[in-house]
């Protein structure tokens, strides 16, 4: 018999026992995973889940892709594809102590103006940070943190950690139409961890260094059968955006994330002041050891939400949220060796080879002297019994030498006097701790180290362009300096060890795309000493090409404002030499772009020469003190290049919307950050508005009011 669904009853039956499992497992996952209180044995679960199976293999057309039974993992995924997040993932300023930890305090009550600040505690999870997107309330996307802008599409693998729900539990918490997203950590339990090393050095294979390395390669499992083989959990700790379920505060976001399903840190705690943060802090300090998870630390976040905007941010962490480090764990091993390694600027670096300890979790075999003085200071010794600790629980350093059990067979570390690697004489500057190796042109480890550089993500962004990849391409005489990157062909590439056809045509294709990258970066790829980030890209809007960059003098330079002295005699010095020129010429000939998009208008497009240089050193670009949020679809536009417009006049852009924001740029589908916008009355533009501001033509996408 056929049903008016168009369904026969036997299949509106199977239809409705598959829904019934598929929640029944939902229900005995959470209770298992999440709140570890099983009403069932495993036998019975598996059961359930048998049962599902061979449902959804029966009836096909019945599975859903939220169904348990996918957690399995799919098939191999060819790549990593970019995910920009709505919201920075911003990461978090750190407290080295509790002096620290109170002038974090009497910062926030200065700039809210209060006595008295409640913070939420949670203890701070070392694994690898996660955000999710629901969208009706089922999973749609999972995505890495990356470099807090953008991070890496993983939803396949995500999907099968047991404990973050593909379906929201809809408790009044706004499992809704509205998209939900929630942050968190994705980590190795302790225990789980061990039991995997011992597994992959019982099978020959070298064990991770830490539970948190472990997490983040089982994460970026291309395969993620992988991924759902090795036991990962998860805790969750933050909902940012704005149109999702937004309680006050954040002891408010932690009960809203376990009503929807999720497992949040069991040992956070609402502190009344920062006095019982400290006692908090204090009490973990000496209890951590117990934990089924790493934690080297404790955050401490502002309770009131609705103090975060005031509190505002840096470009790097917020103002309403801080991490206590615990003070590292600290072991005594011995200095075997002192090795020196030369960087991109020629800085010769010495490093303690150690015999290895374990610290936090992880193995350590070297630890960096930094320099000369340092080694005095200390006075470490090959040979020497030293204690070593990870500074910030990272990095690993020597702490003191212990000369009372000194034999007399230490020997006394000498800074060579000639480069390791090219030979070349090695000067330190006066006033300057660091030795540098002189030949910049011709030292083989300046050039690997630049050619890295010139790659990076901040930089030209060329994927794939590693440090391995690079000591190939030079081994084989491929390259010998930035600009021979671009008359690489995919068969030059091909006969290098590790990479096939489709490896080789990715990398050329990558290089390829980087000769459209904006000037400011180009600037910054070129690693000239004390030439960053931020003073790349306002030499790039204050001069707008390259060819006035290289001509400009130190005067010039020095008008421009954020640029010191000491950047302009760098910049200068550098520009000046014939093998700077000689490289420039190449980059140019080889078609790599040398213009800053938009800076035409900021340098006085229409005069000549040096004229135009001076005229606009000292300018200010006309988007100058103004914050842009940016938030639908553009058409004529994508959102990095909009970015680099409005960034290139002088503005700034943010993902949030504050009191403080300028305009509001909305496209289509704009979201909640336009009904913020309207409802703390910050002018709002189409595309044509913001066109107009950038002195950029108009598109007509909207007919005349």
């Amino acid at each position: 018999m056929v049903g008016d669904d168009g369904l026969r009853d036997d299949r509106r039956q199977a239809a409705a026992r598959a829904e019934w499992l598929r929640g029944e497992i939902r229900r005995h996952n959470h209770l298992y995973h999440v709140l570890d209180r099983p009403e069932i044995s495993d036998a019975e679960y598996d059961l359930l889940v048998r049962e599902l199976e061979q449902l959804e293999e029966a009836y096909p057309e019945f599975v859903t892709p939220d169904s348990p039974t996918r957690r399995v993992g799919g098939p191999p995924v060819a790549a990593f594809a970019p995910v920009r997040h709505a919201v920075p993932m911003l990461s978090l300023g750190n407290a080295f102590g509790m002096d620290e930890l109170l002038d974090f305090d009497r910062r926030v009550r200065s700039l809210a103006r209060r006595d008295l600040i409640a913070y939420t505690c949670e203890l701070k999870i070392d694994g690898l940070s996660i955000s999710l997107l629901y969208e009706g309330g089922r999973l749609v996307r999972a995505a890495t943190r990356g470099d807090g802008e953008t991070g890496e599409d993983v939803t396949a693998q995500i999907r099968t950690v047991r404990s973050i729900p593909l379906v929201l539990r809809d408790a009044g918490g706004g499992a809704g139409a509205a998209p939900v997203e929630v942050r968190g950590e994705v980590f190795f339990p302790v225990k789980d961890f061990e039991r995997l090393n011992r597994e992959r050095e019982e099978r020959g294979e070298p064990a991770f260094a830490n539970p948190r390395n472990a997490a983040a390669g089982t994460v970026r499992q291309l395969d993620p059968r992988v991924t759902a083989s090795r036991p990962l959990d998860s805790l969750f700790y933050a909902l940012p955006l704005p149109g999702g379920p937004r309680p006050d505060t954040q002891t408010g976001v932690l009960k809203t994330l376990q009503d929807l399903g999720f497992k949040v840190e069991p040992h956070h705690r609402l502190c009344r002041d920062i006095e019982e943060v400290q006692r908090f802090c204090t009490y973990w300090e000496e209890h951590r050891g117990g934990l089924a998870y790493d934690t080297d630390g404790v955050v401490v976040k502002v309770d009131d939400l609705g103090l975060y905007d005031l509190l505002g941010a840096t470009a790097k962490s917020p103002r309403w949220a801080v991490a206590y480090k615990f003070p590292a764990a600290e072991q005594t091993t011995r200095v075997k060796d002192i090795i020196v390694t030369v960087g991109r600027t020629g800085v010769l670096t010495p490093t303690a080879i150690l015999e290895p300890v374990v610290i936090s979790g992880s193995t350590v075999s070297r630890a960096v002297l930094h320099n000369e003085d340092v080694i005095r200071q200390k006075d470490v010794r090959i040979g020497d019994w030293v204690v070593v600790r990870k500074a910030g629980e990272v990095i690993p350093e020597v702490v003191r030498v212990l000369a009372e059990r000194r034999t007399g067979a230490e020997r006394e570390f000498v800074m060579p006097g000639r480069c390791p690697v090219c030979g070349a004489e090695v000067v330190r500057e006066p006033g300057e701790a660091a030795h540098r190796c002189t030949g910049a042109v011709t030292c083989p480890a300046q050039i690997a180290e630049g050619i890295i550089h010139f790659g990076s993500r901040g930089a030209m962004d060329i994927d794939g362009l590693g440090p391995s990849t690079v000591s190939a391409l030079l081994s084989a005489g491929l390259v010998g300096d930035v600009g021979d990157l671009y008359a690489l062909t995919s068969e030059q590439v091909m006969n290098l060890e590790g990479f096939a056809r489709k490896s080789a045509e990715n990398l050329v294709e990558a290089i390829d795309r980087s000769r459209q990258r904006p000037l400011r970066r180009l600037l910054y790829a070129l690693g000239i000493r004390h030439v960053g980030g931020r003073a790349s890209a306002v030499l790039a809007r204050s001069f707008g090409t390259l060819e006035r960059v290289v001509a400009a003098t130190e005067d010039e330079l020095t008008a421009v404002r954020e640029i010191g002295p000491k950047i302009a005699a760098s910049l200068a010095g550098w520009m000046g030499r014939p093998q700077a020129r000689e490289l420039l010429e190449k980059l140019r000939s080889m078609g790599v772009n040398t213009v800053e998009p938009g800076a035409a208008a900021v340098t006085g497009a229409g005069m000549d020469g040096r004229a135009a240089e001076a005229g606009a050193a000292g300018a200010p670009g006309p988007l100058d003190g103004l914050t842009f949020v940016l938030t639908g679809g553009l058409e004529g536009f994508t959102r990095e290049e909009a970015t680099a417009e409005i960034e290139a006049r002088g503005g700034r852009v943010s993902s949030s919307v504050s009191r403080k924001t300028g305009y509001v740029v909305a496209g289509e589908n704009p979201g909640s950050k336009l009904a913020r916008a309207r409802r703390l009355g910050v002018p709002v533009l189409d595309e044509d508005g913001l066109r107009r501001m950038l002195g950029l033509p108009v598109l007509r996408l909207r007919p005349e009011q």
